[in-house]
């Protein structure tokens, strides 16, 4: 790209871009070429501070890929608006820079050590409960950070959560409040519902309405935005074959691994403690007391048991399992390694007293043999060597993808393959290099989709790296009216069925409300599906339809029930019928004090809220 703007700065081209420049100053001066070119890189900037086109784009993506998370494989990312995606994520970015400098002002700070004790105990960054990089640098790569990005992004959350928290903390909730927000918590109500299913297969849907509908809305049946990308890949596994390692280099390797393997001894003892009540002399004589005992042939397990003062092994008969080297007390050990198996010791003084000592087993080391070490050891040896590598080949694979105007030089340079991928729109792919983040933000950046360049090497994962650079792009384009008809005639009559619905649904209403229909009477050989008492978090009854039960006004009288209806999710319209509102006891001090913390948090966030919106209307916003 560089080479090409110095290959024209002496053609038209550049007489062009010459000649644009000169009618700009004469129309509208030096101060406005300046300002046009200061903010080039500015998105906006809220009371001085800049907001930088990169941190919106960035903003954008993350924006985008939420959607389609919440809205499913089968959403068309095509129908994003990209102009109201970009103004919503330019405000969230202006609203938290707004919070980060209300914060500042405020005197909230973190230490960097609070920052990193976040970090180390984040799950996420956890392999068996203990914090690592390896895993930190993959997960936060996933997310399009690196380490320094992530850490400010965090240190940044954590000022913004310090100034919430102190917000929410000052609001109160008053005994009143409580105890009215408990009555309408605790209330439950009688009611009744009819539920008509929508049939859309008896709806009658004609091609004009399919044209009418296809014609209203010609922006919802585009294809999607979509790349073809080529791309190369570097693994660090491809360099292993490569580096030659020395036989010696793996016998040493070898003897320092297996010469901490040592033998195994399993001991059982008799321990007579000396203590402030039993002397060493005592303590002796009764221990010769016992050896004089397993001299005439009693059990050495029993008399630990009945004897012996070591609590965690005297009732296992004084076993104290395999332990090796450098476990015992020196004068124990050495005992214990004069024995033959089965063999008991003289009395031996330690500092907890004096010991019978048996052997009980010898457990030879499991010493593996070179063979079935030697790839292990062979990978260990080449692993430093092959990082160098790999690192030297991922600067050379960003140095040659910058300054080649495509991926065959770079490709040939490291000996690599040029390899394409599927077409892929912005939400990537599930599984290749379509699956990272970071490579679909830079495909779909300004520099590789409008530009045409390489972009810049990608780490997808500690042992690979990436630079693709965009094959096709597929702009979207309107489908025709052939290839979108089914889906539209089958929406249209799903409307039409419900619309259906909501008619019969209001002259039963109706009738119902005037007396000429019984409030009771069955309806298309189905009756009223009653339930008393219902709470506000009544299970098995559709959510859509407990809410519009509980907004629906308290009957006058008991025998003058209310009438309303709801449509669900799937189309079907539910005719409901209130019996009656019924109190719910009084709050037991614990629900008082939960219901005062959650009009508390409620409180807290409206004065967040509110402090935001404070913010707002002082700053000095500009947008470019």
């Amino acid at each position: 790209m560089l080479q090409n703007i110095r290959d024209n700065s002496q053609g038209w081209i550049a007489k062009t871009i010459i000649g644009v420049i000169v009618c700009l100053m004469a129309l509208t001066g030096f101060d406005a070429i300046f300002r046009a070119t200061s903010h080039s890189d500015d998105a906006a900037k809220v009371n001085g501070d800049e907001i930088s086109t990169a941190d919106l784009n960035q903003a954008i993506e993350m924006q985008r890929r939420q959607l389609l998370q919440q809205l499913g494989k089968d959403f068309d990312p095509a129908m994003l608006d990209d102009k109201m995606l970009r103004e919503s994520a330019l405000k969230g970015l202006i609203d938290r820079k707004l919070l980060l400098q209300g914060a500042s002002d405020s005197k909230f700070a973190f230490s960097e050590a609070a920052i990193d004790q976040v970090m180390l105990q984040t799950p996420e960054f956890q392999v068996d409960g203990k914090f690592s990089p390896d895993r930190f640098d993959q997960v936060i790569k996933q997310m399009g950070f690196g380490r320094l990005q992530f850490r400010q992004m965090l240190a940044d959350e954590m000022l913004i959560g310090q100034l919430r928290a102190g917000l929410a903390g000052s609001s109160f909730v008053t005994d009143d409040q409580v105890l009215a927000f408990a009555r309408l918590e605790k209330q439950t109500r009688d009611f009744a519902s009819l539920t008509f299913k929508a049939d859309p297969a008896t709806a009658k849907v004609t091609d004009d309405e399919i044209k009418a509908q296809y014609d209203q809305h010609t922006k919802q049946f585009m294809s999607p935005d979509q790349v073809v990308l080529d791309y190369v890949e570097l693994k660090k596994s491809a360099f292993f074959d490569q580096v030659k390692v020395d036989n010696d280099a793996l016998q040493a390797l070898y003897q320092k691994e297996t010469a901490n393997l040592a033998e195994q001894r399993r001991a059982a003892h008799i321990l007579i403690e000396v203590n402030a009540k039993t002397t060493d002399a005592q303590a002796k004589a009764k221990i010769e007391e016992i050896q004089a005992r397993l001299a005439k042939g009693e059990d050495f397990a029993a008399l630990a048991k009945e004897f012996s003062q070591d609590p965690g092994s005297a009732k296992n008969g004084g076993d104290l399992g395999y332990a090796g080297e450098g476990v015992y007390d020196p004068a124990f050990e050495t005992s214990l390694y004069a024995l033959k198996q089965g063999e008991v010791s003289a009395p031996v003084k330690t500092q907890f007293g004096w010991h019978l000592i048996k052997l009980l087993g010898v457990q030879a080391p499991d010493v593996p043999t070179f063979a079935s070490l030697k790839d292990k050891l062979t990978n260990e040896l080449k692993s430093q060597q092959v990082e160098q590598l790999y690192v030297d080949a991922s600067k050379k694979l960003q140095d040659s993808a910058y300054e080649a105007s495509d991926l065959a030089q770079p490709a040939s340079d490291l000996g690599l393959k040029v390899q394409t991928s599927q077409p892929v729109g912005r939400e990537g792919g599930t599984e290749g290099i379509t699956a990272s983040r970071q490579v679909m933000q830079a495909a779909f950046s300004q520099e590789v989709l409008d530009e045409g360049a390489n972009s810049a090497a990608i780490e997808l994962d500690p042992e690979t790296t990436v630079v693709v650079r965009v094959k096709e792009h597929r702009k979207p384009e309107q489908l025709p009216l052939t290839a979108v008809a089914d889906g539209i005639r089958s929406e249209l009559a799903k409307q039409h069925a419900t619309e259906a619905l909501k008619a019969k649904s209001e002259a039963l209403i109706a009738g119902l409300r005037d007396g000429k229909i019984a409030s009771t009477a069955a309806q298309e050989g189905q009756s009223w599906k009653v339930i008393e008492a219902a709470s506000r978090s009544q299970d098995g009854i559709d959510p859509v339809e407990l809410q519009a039960v509980f907004r629906m006004v308290k009957p006058t009288d008991k025998d003058k029930p209310v009438y309303s209806s709801v449509t669900l999710s799937d189309g079907s319209v539910v005719v409901l019928r209130l019996n009656g509102v019924n109190q719910g006891a009084a709050p037991s001090d614990e629900e008082k004090a939960s219901y005062r913390r959650f009009l508390a948090s409620r409180a807290g966030q409206e004065d967040f809220a509110a402090y935001r919106k404070q913010l707002e209307a002082k700053a000095d916003v500009k947008r470019y």
